[in-house]
């Protein structure tokens, strides 16, 4: 996992339109979490990637100076769902905990992560 301490900068330096620093940072990396550090439920998301052998980027919200916007930016896509944890794969929208742990049941996770190329096995 890896936390993007230069993320800060680079979300300053995008436009100011929340969802296009969103489509920005979401297409760098196969996997983006927005999470929230004292969220229990981000800390499991995560904790779910990285027991998988994903690295995925994460952006702690209450740690940016413009997370506030990104939330509110991630609540509007998120339509009847809380804002954070909020996964991406491959650019994609997956959604909040619940969608993510609906996939990994399913089994529709392992090839999702696959096909971005966060996972070779």
């Amino acid at each position: 996992m890896h936390y993007q301490g230069e993320s800060y900068m680079a979300i300053r330096n995008i436009g100011s339109d929340p969802m296009e620093r969103l489509a920005k940072l979401t297409s760098e990396s196969a996997v983006v979490i927005f999470s929230v550090s004292s969220c229990c439920m981000c800390h499991a998301v995560k904790r779910l990637f990285c027991g998988m052998g994903v690295n995925p980027a994460v952006y702690e919200l209450d740690q940016d100076p413009r997370g506030e916007e990104m939330e509110r930016a991630l609540t509007r896509l998120l339509v009847n769902s809380q804002a954070v944890p909020v996964v991406f794969i491959g650019g994609k929208l997956i959604g909040s905990m619940d969608r993510v742990m609906a996939s990994h049941i399913n089994g529709t996770l392992v090839p999702l992560l696959k096909e971005a190329g966060a996972l070779w096995l």
